[in-house]
């Protein structure tokens, strides 16, 4: 088998959709000899802030002189970002061998009970992080939390980002049941440290704590300002990262005893720790400046505007704007659309794109004074802005992925972005 091969193979799981549930991933996993009972997990879930929360534990551990893995979703260009160690991308001939073990096991399940692709690769990732002996993997959440493929670990810790609305069809109408799915990573007398602040949220977060007996960590964004001031140097731009990072912080003390971290190591790590595609400024010969971030809700483009007033307040700035048809997009263009003087509205590679027309509609009734265009594609736009000094591309991660690669920053021979891509099921929220 070929690397294209197993990732031709890996599409065509992607083929039979997404579902939630536990019970195929425990079972492929025993088949594969349950690899996670090797290793020494902590375990993110939330809505947004996950992926840079989940590098900060990373690159703190990896400086302490740990073996780490990293398991995150979705990848931007290539699927072997979602498998890491020590920051290294899975490699080619280990992809081939996993998929190569992987395909006898996956044939042991009935065809109306095949596990997916999330499924597998999560058992993928537990074989190769196994595998590579390490000390400690940082483990991401794919979507929810108490029915995702990653719950079948119990974790020195549990770490809850925040909660906000987003993937409502899936995770539940109301803050409460979107919590009550997050905090479904939570086991009983393993700590858990959250930054959620939503009363709503928090409430249902501490009741699970307390009815599983574990250690309940809130942080705040009182906390983040007294923990990294004049501290420790951030290399992660934007104001909501400090609270990432005092969330990090924070499950480093409460695993302390289990896993030492020094001053010194926490220090090194948060001045080096890189996450693409979040607020990622991007300098181009010509001196053209474009910042990438994939503000794909309406959380996160809230946090991307507050971020532009900050970091970029004076710059005339031009907006590429692609967001999913399932998202809140009407808000999102609502929210991003007056800080910009131009904006393009352009498709995402995704079956489930919101139409350039429709956010350009949008967008003008947001912002009547910008000059506005849809275009065909996300090559069309980045045709256009040539002359523009300043331009931000976000509304979604898939995006962002597409940009990286049109503009040279990560360059692939075969496309792996619609790995990217599931259908679901709409499950039954736990009960409140």
């Amino acid at each position: 088998m070929t690397y294209p091969e197993a990732i031709q193979f890996l599409y065509g799981l992607r083929l039979l959709g997404a579902k939630f549930g536990l019970e195929n991933t425990y079972k492929l996993a025993a088949l594969a000899g349950n690899p996670q009972n090797q290793l020494r997990f902590i375990h993110v879930a939330g809505t947004n802030g996950k992926g840079s929360t989940c590098a900060m534990l990373e690159s703190i551990y990896r400086a302490a002189g740990l073996r780490v893995g990293l398991f995150t979703s979705p990848h931007l260009v290539s699927f072997r970002e979602r498998i890491q160690v020590n920051r290294r991308l899975i490699p080619e001939t280990e992809v081939v061998r996993l998929v190569t073990k992987m395909r006898p096991l996956l044939k042991q399940f009935p065809a109306n009970h095949h596990p997916t692709f999330f499924e597998a690769v999560t058992v993928m990732a537990l074989k190769f992080f196994a595998d590579q002996k390490c000390d400690l993997v940082i483990w991401e959440t794919g979507l929810g939390g108490r029915l995702d493929a990653t719950n079948i670990v119990t974790p020195l810790a549990s770490v809850i980002t925040n909660i906000q609305f987003d993937h409502q069809q899936w995770l539940g109408d109301t803050l409460a049941k979107i919590a009550a799915e997050k905090a479904g990573i939570i086991k009983p007398g393993v700590p858990v440290i959250t930054a959620a602040d939503e009363p709503e949220a928090l409430k249902v977060i501490e009741e699970v704590a307390r009815g599983k007996n574990a250690l309940l960590e809130i942080v705040t964004v009182n906390d983040a300002n007294s923990r990294l001031a004049g501290t420790f140097a951030l290399s992660l731009s934007g104001e909501h990262q400090k609270l990432n990072a005092a969330l990090a912080l924070a499950t480093i003390k409460v695993l302390q005893n289990k896993i030492p971290v020094s001053e010194e190591n926490i220090r090194a790590g948060l001045q080096s720790v890189t996450w693409p595609g979040r607020l990622q400024l991007v300098t181009r010969p010509s001196g053209q400046k474009i910042l990438l971030d994939g503000a794909h809700n309406v959380a996160g483009a809230k946090v991307l505007r507050e971020a532009l007033g900050k970091i970029f307040p004076a710059t005339k700035r031009t907006l590429i704007l692609g967001v999913l048809q399932d998202k809140d997009w009407p808000q999102i263009c609502r929210t991003l659309a007056p800080l910009a003087s131009r904006i393009f509205t352009v498709p995402v590679s995704s079956e489930r794109t919101a139409n350039p027309g429709q956010l350009a509609a949008a967008c003008r009734t947001a912002n009547s004074s910008a000059e506005i265009f849809a275009c065909d594609s996300l090559r069309d736009a980045l045709g256009k802005m040539t002359n523009d000094d300043f331009t931000v591309i976000t509304g979604s991660l898939y995006l962002v992925g597409e940009a990286l690669e049109l503009l040279g920053l990560f360059p692939v021979n075969i496309n792996e972005r619609g790995l990217n891509e599931w259908t679901a099921t709409p499950s039954a929220p736990a009960s409140r």
